[in-house]
């Protein structure tokens, strides 16, 4: 991920998480189910379980199972010993011996071959397993948890995942929301990974043009926390200037976003009491942001209306047209 320590956000979900996270952390318990989409913080949300449980002195093995063919990860996963099978010359510690007094965490676990399945159930029961090739058993002290983006227990159903490991597993579980949940969030998490990234790069940190702030409220973010953050990421590492403006988004975020609509903004204040003065507000302000696309345009192209007029959509004659009518050119 991109993102690291703690899990950002003031909406009650992540509060509701955070306080979670902390009570199992500080439990007993030897297995943890984690649901979330993708880049919700999966792998995040793990870490501070092992880091705030008494486990935190141990290792923190992390185990993509979709990530390892399923010819290596037995052998990765429990080690082997010497002549256990062609080319095997030494013996080696699996990932699982490694873990002992730690954590290990499994994500993607629905990816986890049948047969590894079986393995693993049966560990989690004894607490011990038996390297590829060996007769002895080895007794371990491993936290699991256990990371899927999808409805395990439909997988169940489908006959894809053991239902004895599922209920194993689903003994204490953590929902991370999506971002799309918890829309306040979008602002609290952009100027974390602003500062994040100012640091990181010696930038001074962006500001925000309005329709910017606009945008980033109403798209549905289906990459989650991970999306914003590689998004502010590329910006820093390749946009010049102090502010981000709707040219630095992706074509694909800005047509979504509109598609989606405006969602009126709570104002505080009065509405018109004249159907003229509510007229009037919107051309005013209609007026205002043109100007600033027009001022931004010129900016970014260096004062070449060809250009700018290029970067909005508009000949140069269209263009000098509306800056006439605004007020920016005699």
């Amino acid at each position: 991920m991109s993102f690291h320590g703690e899990l950002i956000g003031e909406h009650a979900s992540i509060v509701e998480t955070r306080r979670l996270i902390a009570k199992v952390a500080r439990s007993s318990t030897r297995t943890v189910l984690l649901y979330g989409e993708t880049g919700t913080g999966k792998g995040l949300v793990a870490r501070m379980l092992h880091e705030q449980s008494a486990r935190a002195s141990g290792e923190f093995i992390d185990v993509n199972c979709a990530a390892i063919p399923v010819s290596l990860m037995e052998s990765e996963l429990f080690g082997y010993d010497r002549g256990a099978f062609t080319g095997a010359m030494v013996k080696k510690t699996g990932l699982i011996e490694a873990a002992h007094g730690g954590t290990m965490f499994l994500d993607e676990v629905r990816e986890l071959d049948p047969v590894l399945q079986a393995k693993l159930l049966s560990l989690l029961d004894t607490q011990r397993f038996r390297r590829v090739g060996s007769v002895r058993s080895i007794e371990v002290d491993v936290r699991f948890i256990a990371a899927t983006n999808k409805i395990l227990l439909g997988e169940v159903r489908k006959g894809l995942f053991r239902d004895d490991l599922y209920y194993r597993l689903q003994v204490v579980s953590i929902n991370i929301p999506a971002l799309r949940e918890r829309g306040e969030d979008v602002m609290v998490l952009t100027e974390h990974f602003m500062r994040t990234f100012s640091a990181r790069y010696g930038r001074t940190v962006f500001r925000l043009e309005p329709a910017v702030i606009d945008l980033f409220a109403r798209y549905s973010w289906p990459g989650n926390v991970r999306e914003l953050s590689n998004l502010l990421e590329r910006i820093f590492i390749l946009e010049e200037g102090e502010t981000i403006r709707i040219g630095h988004i992706p074509p694909r975020i800005v047509r979504e976003a509109r598609e989606r609509g405006a969602s009126p903004a709570p104002s505080d204040t009065a509405a018109p009491d004249r159907v003229e003065d509510l007229d009037q507000s919107f051309a005013q302000a209609t007026d205002a942001f043109q100007r600033d696309l027009i001022r931004d345009a010129l900016e970014r192209s260096g004062g070449n209306r060809v250009r700018a007029g290029q970067l909005l959509g508009l000949t140069r004659h269209a263009l000098r047209h509306q800056m006439v009518r605004l007020g920016l050119v005699d």
